[in-house]
This record gives C-alpha cells, sequence and structure tokens, in this order.
C-alpha cells in the first residue's frame, strides 16, 4: 500500500505500538491499514457419479479446468459463496452440503474452503467466467489440464473418498512453488 485510504498521505511499513507485525502505517493520521487473507469459496458440485467441471474464460490460468470458486464477498456466507459463484460460472444451482477441504495458501494470502455440494438437477451453462462446463466421471477429468493445485487435491480426496465410502474433512497447507519466469501464470495454487 503506498497511499493511505483514510486521507490519501504516503505510507509506511512500521510495527504500531502494541503490534508484532509490520503494516501499513499512515504517519498523517495514524491509521493502521491491516491486510488479511482473502477466501476463497468453491464446491464440489455433485450430479450422480459425477462432477461438474468449468474451463476457466479469464486469467489466470485461462483455458485450463477447475471446479467452481471464487472469492468471497462482504454480507454473504462461506456457504452462499459456493453457491453464488456455482451458478455465475456454470449456472448450476446446487445445494451446499459438508464443509471438505480447507487449504491455506500463505505465499498468497489466500485460504480455499472447498464444499461439497448436489445438483438440484443436471442443468448447467456457461457463465461469463466460463468458456466450457461439463459433468465429468473421475476417468474423464483431465488431470494435466487442472488450473490451480487445490483443485487438484480436492478432486483426488473426493474420488478416493468416494471409492472407500467415507468422506473426511482435510486440512492442508500449500507451500508456493514459483513456475517458470516465462509462464504468465505465476504460482501454482
Amino acid at each position: 500500500m503506498n497511499y493511505c485510504s483514510e486521507c490519501g498521505q504516503p505510507t509506511q511499513r512500521l510495527v504500531p505500538d502494541g503490534d508484532s507485525r509490520e503494516r501499513d502505517c499512515c504517519p498523517a493520521c495514524g491509521a493502521v491499514h491491516y491486510q488479511n487473507p482473502r477466501i476463497i469459496a468453491a464446491c464440489i458440485p455433485e450430479w450422480q457419479d459425477q462432477v461438474l467441471m468449468c474451463r476457466r474464460a479469464i486469467q489466470p490460468r485461462k483455458g485450463y479446468w477447475t471446479l467452481p470458486a471464487g472469492f468471497m464477498e462482504l454480507d454473504e456466507s462461506i456457504e452462499q459463496a459456493a453457491a453464488r459463484e456455482t451458478l455465475e460460472e456454470a449456472e448450476a444451482v446446487v445445494e451446499i452440503g459438508e464443509l471438505y477441504a480447507i487449504f491455506n495458501l500463505s505465499h498468497i494470502g489466500q485460504v480455499y474452503m472447498v464444499y461439497r455440494a448436489q445438483m438440484k438437477e443436471p442443468v448447467f451453462g456457461c457463465g461469463a467466467e466460463s468458456e466450457e462446463v461439463c459433468l465429468m466421471r473421475e476417468e474423464e477429468i483431465p488431470w494435466d489440464d487442472l488450473a490451480f493445485e487445490t483443485m487438484r487435491r480436492s478432486l483426488r480426496y473426493f474420488f478416493e473418498d468416494r471409492r472407500q465410502g467415507l468422506f473426511q474433512f482435510r486440512s492442508e497447507n500449500i507451500d508456493g512453488q514459483r513456475k517458470s519466469r516465462n509462464d504468465d501464470q505465476g504460482w501454482l495454487s
């Protein structure tokens, strides 16, 4: 942060009184600007033995496959965000089920919260952020063309748990691995 959102003056990185971390602080008005992780709400939409997948029409990772997911908005719950993202990206209505996985990506300040979800009916389409949407069985998942490691892990765990007949909650930290400089996609998240 270069300028204070309260008064517009330049900020400085300082450890405020009573704190233990550097923050963006405004010496002019005294405002301390806290930055916190962003929450990504996602779901695994199920219809019978298939899951609903979206091919991204936007960056990052345009053209790669993902589950419906996106940033949580103010004034909504995580469950509402997961359902909204599914409607926006895949034009599908889902009933959000149990929280299935949490992935902490501290290197980019994100927390993914992934739910299991049931599609109300097999009706879906391409939202503005998707160039293709379809139901896929496990053997149809384009594993080498998944957009994010969080989605890869979610799907692997999901299919493994389904085979065993027992879905278990997972919480993991995913460390960042920088991809090559020539790759405009950045972090493998």
